[in-house]
């Protein structure tokens, strides 16, 4: 068996794992919304058409926040059509996604959902056919409390508390050039920075992201960047930045690789972040929100052409595999190997589109491969503190990257626990790998978990009523702890975490 040898120690740190690094996203697009978390008449439906064993699902991810409601679909969409009484609301074409968009569920009813799934949300305002006017009214209509136009009509429509919304999105891939009227950097940042001046106007308290670039393979990434947080330095709290992990057809290394491409794009928008604050010669580091990301190489946005203009119509509805695990995770290892900067994340999406939950109309839901790995790191990564760590081991070759180690892990610290936390894949196909972690100063009375996921068949999947891939203890045969080490035997293309209790 082949090794791979990790080293850390206590005293070499990274920082602290936000907790919004394990954030989601709601979108209106295909059966995210309707017959995802809201579908009235569902035998598992609440008084307000939410689907208890939906929100019992993301409940249990502990997402500290939700990013809603688009995406594609609100760079087309007028807040206001989505309150006040539901008879009233106007049913309106969504052009990003040639589907019919009713209006039932808007920001009052989301907030509801939020309090039921365990999560707050993260409130995208329309930048492409809409006007810093409208985010900022957007706000009042959220956030203050009483005595004006729009926050009286919130009170009036039910919610006699504000909202307090903190985090709010200045667009949605404002790059692409797919973008409902998609601008250029210079005309992005001005309308930007004028909607985030307005917000902070109404609640100086909410932080605001900027639209960083939606895709690494745009020819203006890194100069779309580096202009908008020159731009926007003054206004801004965070960049936001979207990747999709492809090539699982056609080349699979690359698709396996996905850490490796979560670290270039890390790396990439810090350096654009640090360039624009040295141009303003200041010392303020603008942190990462990584808003939009996941694995997507099989599902097709176009839908199939009978449901168009249908609401809640079938669309990019990917089912995840043991493969689609390991690149999770190893986004998730990158992300946390990057907890400086690194402050918020946000999976795409929650329900049914590129989903770590799957619901079937009136049937069940149930959860895909990567909803466990994500669940996992959420309960037990989340305000640890990352190690820098380095590794050595065996490696496979990866057109546009180079070589990659089989073997990637990370380790986290909880002081307060007396526990550190090992997180590791082997990216390996056909192989199993001894994975030897040298914990520096650390001192390890036993191991407290160990956890994995794995099946014979890397293409294994889960679907309605058939969990192939759950987790599984690993057997104690296949660890071995002595003073300040630990070596696991990694399955081929598998998951693995391990809990260790730390000596007093």
């Amino acid at each position: 068996m082949k090794t791979s040898k990790l080293f850390a120690d206590r005293h070499l740190t990274v920082a602290e794992v936000n907790p919004n690094l394990f954030g989601g996203f709601v979108e209106h697009l295909g059966r995210c919304v309707y017959t995802g978390l809201y579908e009235p008449g569902h035998p598992e439906a609440d008084g307000n058409g939410f689907r208890k064993d939906v929100a019992r699902l993301v409940a249990d991810l502990n997402m500290p926040l939700t990013r809603y409601p688009g995406g594609n679909f609100v760079s087309g969409f007028d807040w206001k059509d989505s309150i006040g009484p539901k008879e009233k609301r106007p049913r309106k074409p969504d052009y990003a996604w040639d589907a019919m968009e009713p209006n039932e569920v808007g920001v009052d009813e989301f907030v509801k959902w939020c309090q039921i799934a365990n999560t707050s949300p993260l409130y995208v305002v329309n930048l492409g056919t809409g006007t810093p006017q409208s985010a900022q009214e957007c706000v009042e209509y959220c956030n203050f409390p009483g005595g004006s136009y729009w926050s009286d009509l919130r009170r009036a429509n039910g919610a006699e508390k504000p909202h307090n919304i903190r985090w709010w999105g200045l667009g949605n891939e404002m790059d692409g050039p797919w973008q409902i009227c998609h601008k250029n950097a210079e005309d992005y940042a001005k309308v930007a920075h004028d909607a985030a001046k307005m917000m902070k106007m109404v609640d100086p308290t909410i932080k605001v992201c900027a639209n960083g670039s939606c895709n690494p393979g745009l020819p203006t990434f890194g100069e779309w960047d580096y202009t908008i947080m020159d731009r926007l330095f003054d206004v801004i709290d965070m960049l936001s930045m979207h990747i999709y992990f492809n090539g699982k057809d056609d080349d699979f290394p690359f698709f396996l690789a996905a850490a490796e491409r979560m670290d270039h794009l890390v790396e990439s928008a810090i350096g654009c972040c640090d360039a624009a604050a040295a141009h303003h010669q200041s010392r303020r580091k603008v942190d990462i929100a990584v808003d939009e990301w996941n694995a997507w190489s099989r599902a097709k946005s176009e839908g199939n052409q009978e449901t168009k203009w249908q609401v809640g119509r079938s669309l990019v509805e990917e089912t995840y595999d043991l493969s689609d695990v390991l690149v999770v995770a190893g986004a998730m290892m990158s992300m946390m190997d990057h907890a400086d900067r690194v402050k918020m994340a946000c999976i795409a999406q929650t329900v049914n589109v590129l989903s770590l939950i799957m619901t079937r109309p009136g049937g069940p839901a149930w959860a895909q491969t990567t909803y466990y790995p994500f669940r996992m790191m959420s309960k037990h990564g989340r305000g640890g503190i990352v190690l820098r760590s380095s590794q050595e081991g065996p490696t496979f070759e990866v057109k546009k990257i180079g070589e990659v180690p089989f073997v990637r892990s990370v380790v986290i610290h909880h002081p307060e626990k007396n526990e550190v936390v090992l997180f590791a894949i082997n990216r390996s196909l056909d192989e199993d790998m001894e994975l030897q972690a040298e914990l520096g100063s650390f001192q390890l009375e036993c191991v407290l978990e160990a956890t994995e996921l794995y099946h014979d068949s890397i293409d294994a999947a889960n679907t309605e009523g058939n969990e192939m891939v759950a987790p599984a203890s690993i057997p104690a045969t296949r660890l071995t702890l002595q003073n300040n080490s630990l070596t696991v035997s990694l399955q081929k293309h598998s998951f693995a975490m391990v809990r260790l209790a730390l000596k007093k």
